[in-house]
């Protein structure tokens, strides 16, 4: 049995919407046998067809987990005696507030003690840093806040850029009940200050896309994404900040951003993890 609570952006959608979102695993056989059962209550009540839910609404449903998960076998990229960096696939959050499996709650049936120092968007693939023990959780938590981890991610985008290198500077606000950020390029109240930098990595002239390398300066929520899409070069099979048209077009249902490359590059003591220093942590920068 699990029990949801709808959010805000599954507000007048179709239960189906709002299930498929959380299980990974759920198939649209299963959800109808269950509907037909009446295996679903909504606020406590049995339901037996796919209506609309609302924000609040209580969701219980009596499906076996095993026909609510996949089966995800995560990549481990790096691990030592004090961090893990796995390699996310698409579709799988990091950490989550319902009770969907995610990154983490599949690495802490196998880890006594396991941590994300950080997080990526669901559908943003790539290395997440992981620490195994306390201690090299506050060290790592401290070393991100003072920019001493950098990031690079691969990403494919719309057009072709104006710049073969530039470094963007904006100003986001984060509207936490919609899950949306806006971008302003002059000071608002309530907008933090973004730093985005890019280098073209390729241009496809053919599907009038690029691929960019990009370093994060600032980390805010969905930075990237927003960013670009506000000057005009979404990432492609972005479904929140990109253009439907050509998604479908280019046959994308997954935004093209991969966190790819991490390197430690350490200013101030790090105690137990000074070994971890100049290290350079990879993998494939493709989609």
């Amino acid at each position: 049995m699990q029990k949801l609570i709808v959010e805000s952006k599954f507000n007048n959608k179709k239960l189906s919407n709002f299930l498929y979102a959380h299980f990974n695993g759920l198939t649209s056989s299963t959800l109808h046998k269950a509907l037909r059962k009446k295996d679903i209550r909504i606020n406590d009540v049995r339901i037996n067809e796919d209506i609309i839910v609302h924000e609040f609404d209580t969701v219980t449903i009596y499906i076996l987990d095993e026909f609510l998960y996949k089966n995800i076998n995560l990549e481990k990229v790096y691990e030592d005696e004090n961090i893990l960096v796995i390699n996310k696939p698409t579709e799988l959050e990091v950490v989550s507030t319902t009770n969907e499996e995610t990154a983490t709650s599949i690495l802490q049936k196998e880890y006594s003690y396991i941590k994300p120092c950080h997080r990526l968007d669901r559908n943003t693939t790539g290395l997440v840093l992981y620490a195994k023990n306390p201690e090299a959780l506050d060290i790592l938590s401290e070393k991100f806040k003072s920019k001493e981890i950098k990031k690079n991610y691969l990403c494919t985008v719309i057009g072709r850029m104006p710049k073969k290198e530039d470094l963007l500077k904006a100003y986001l606000f984060k509207d936490t009940k919609k899950s949306l950020v806006y971008i302003s390029d002059v000071p608002k109240k309530g907008y933090q200050e973004i730093l985005t930098k890019y280098t073209v990595i390729s241009e496809d002239a053919k599907n009038k896309t690029s691929i960019l390398d990009i370093e994060l300066i600032t980390g805010r929520t969905h930075q990237i994404r927003a960013h670009l899409a506000h000057i005009g070069h979404p990432i492609v099979g972005d479904g929140k900040y990109g253009i439907n048209e050509i998604n479908k077009k280019l046959n994308c249902k997954y935004q093209q951003l991969k966190n790819y490359k991490m390197q430690f590059q350490f200013s101030t003591p790090s105690g137990d993890l000074e070994y971890l220093n100049n290290k350079i942590i990879k993998i494939n920068a493709s989609f």
